[in-house]
């Protein structure tokens, strides 16, 4: 039975999943399986009780025996109405804590997760692991399997004392079991199939609501919205499939089963009526209406069971992708036994460097550049000229494939990324901002930091005023409340915040006005004092005090050196600034 319900893959995720979580909680554990077992006896007692009752009524015609009879009825079943309350409340305590330490240990992960994960896959993904998938595992845990453990009691306890009436009555009820066996198998491999695609499907369409959610600008300025509106309904309407073949394949298992029922209590009232009516058995009619009724209480949890034994198909599909996602390789395990790299100023030198996206094309063959310490040095480019990507990889986003990266001579591999990235202060284009207020995402930089020194580092960044104005007011789902400049200037405010020895500004003043552009860049000008300053921009303003610019085309250097030096040759860093200054003159 247990090699047809689970897999090799379904044991060791079982195994993991106790191991981790459940373990720690076998005391406690123990004293449900104690209740639930006590509680099963209470079923046994009631057919013992009715048994005797019966033959009061049929036989000895003792009110007060019957009295005391309904005495112990009342009794038995008032201490399991009492378990019946404990048991699930402490079962979803503590499936709600183990989940609570399986959500923590999610969390970490995917903060931790390689860039390249997020490249791959959606956040709609994400948040179908994180939340809905592991919601449906909790309540599997907590509730629905601590009802299947309930039920076998009850079916052991009641077969056992029905065994104990009468074997051969019983083993004659057992002939329908193989018919039950192989329905299950069959319909738990289907059911399987049929989850593993559902996931998929609900994945996709998590991620349409996802791309309109954050387009939504975008839809409507279009005049798009019949086409979001199709596009996700088509998504749904494969859930609907989905849903409705699932249903199918777990609806065989349940008139399978009433009907194996009925043929059951056929042979026990057919085989017991003989078994009372010959002398051969020590049978009466109470000792049969006794058996009859236990038979009935087994086959209400059978029918319950059945049904978990479906639902745990599709449950061991969400515990394969929660643990597919814990079992993703990190940084954080990749750098635990990697020291910390510490230090007041650095100097950055790419060695000779190549790189490639995940089945993509070389972006870098040979690359070389030195980023020095007290200097700000500039890379300017045409998009997809490799920019950015030359920021991915110093912060170790990625790993280069060929050559090395050096802070003050040593390779950033050996160390760990945590430390490496202590020492940026960023601030780039695409900027995250929290729906609280303004002050609080200013403070997301440096969450010690006082009042006084959030106060300042607005100043600096030119947000103070509308700081001041909004108070407390929170600023919208990623920001909605704000416009593009002001975005930035909060990620500007937490540049000064936290300043660290290396500054990395990412197209930092691009959705800036000039006016505020030229005060923010006076207000840099104190910040890059001492620091290693590395400009990513495509506006030639922000970088003609740089004191070195490299210039960048498909992924190679084709020019360095500085803005006067660019102006006196004819360079292609001279012809994209002639180009720009004709553009915004024009």
């Amino acid at each position: 039975m247990a090699k047809a319900m689970f897999s090799e893959t379904d044991k060791v995720n079982i195994r993991w999943f106790w191991n981790n979580y459940l373990k720690e909680k076998t005391p406690w554990l123990s004293v449900i399986m104690v209740l639930i077992i006590i509680q099963g006896f209470v079923y046994q007692q009631f057919l013992v009780y009715t048994e005797d009752g019966l033959r009061v009524i049929f036989e000895n015609g003792d009110f007060w025996d019957l009295l005391k009879i309904c005495g112990f009825v009342i009794g038995a079943f008032g201490l399991r109405a009492l378990i019946s309350y404990v048991v699930p409340v402490l079962s979803v305590s503590l499936a709600s804590e183990a989940v609570l330490k399986l959500r923590g240990q999610l969390i970490s992960k995917v903060v931790h997760l390689n860039q390249d994960y997020f490249d791959h896959n959606s956040s709609s993904e994400l948040i179908l692991r994180m939340a809905s998938q592991v919601d449906g595992l909790s309540q599997f845990v907590g509730q629905t399997t601590v009802n299947a453990v309930k039920d076998s009691i009850t079916i052991l306890i009641v077969s056992g004392y029905l065994i104990y009436k009468s074997a051969i009555l019983f083993v004659a009820a057992l002939i329908v079991l193989p018919v039950i066996f192989f329905l299950l198998k069959s319909v738990s491999e289907n059911i399987k199939k049929i989850q593993r695609s559902a996931e998929n499907v609900f994945g996709a369409y998590m991620t349409s609501i996802d791309e309109m959610a954050t387009g939504i600008r975008t839809v409507k300025m279009s005049n798009q919205e019949d086409t979001e509106i199709s596009r996700m309904y088509d998504a749904s309407s494969g859930i609907k499939d989905l849903m409705v073949r699932l249903q199918k394949a777990e609806a065989l298992v349940l008139p399978a089963i009433d009907l194996s029922s009925a043929f059951v209590f056929v042979l026990v009232i057919g085989g017991g009526g003989y078994m009372v009516l010959s002398d051969k058995y020590a049978l009466d009619g109470a000792s049969i209406i006794a058996f009859i009724l236990g038979m009935v209480i087994i086959f209400d949890p059978a029918r319950a069971l059945s049904q978990f034994f479906t639902r745990m198909q599709a449950s061991l599909i969400l515990l394969e992708s929660i643990k597919a996602l814990v079992d993703t390789q990190d940084e954080k395990s990749d750098d635990i036994d990697k020291p910390k790299f510490q230090a007041e100023t650095v100097d950055i030198d790419l060695n000779n460097i190549s790189f490639a996206y995940t089945g993509g094309s070389p972006v870098f063959d040979g690359l070389s550049m030195a980023f020095k310490r007290g200097q700000k040095t500039a890379i300017v480019g045409s998009t997809g000229s490799g920019k950015t990507t030359i920021l991915s990889l110093i912060s170790r986003l990625y790993e280069v494939t060929e050559g090395s990266i050096t802070f003050n001579g040593q390779d950033t591999r050996d160390f760990s990324r945590g430390s490496l990235r202590s020492h940026f202060s960023v601030v780039a284009q695409d900027v995250v901002i929290f729906n609280n207020s303004i002050r609080d995402n200013i403070r997301y930089a440096n969450p010690s930091a006082s009042e006084e020194e959030i106060e300042e580092a607005a100043k600096l960044a030119r947000i103070d005023t509308l700081m001041h104005e909004r108070g407390d007011l929170p600023v919208g789902p990623k920001g909605s409340q704000l416009s593009g400049g002001q975005k930035q200037r909060i990620a500007i405010a937490r540049a000064f915040l936290r300043p660290a020895p290396i500054l990395i500004l990412d197209e930092a003043t691009s959705a800036l006005d000039a006016l505020t552009e030229k005060k923010v860049n006076d207000a840099f000008a104190e910040l890059q004092k001492g620091k290693t300053t590395i400009v990513v921009t495509h506006k030639f303003s922000s970088v003609l005090d740089a004191d070195k610019i490299y210039v960048l085309e498909s992924g190679k250097l084709v020019e360095e050196g500085t803005h006067q030096e660019f102006m006196k040759n004819s360079s292609l860093y001279k012809s994209m600034f002639d180009a720009q200054m004709n553009e915004q003159a024009s």
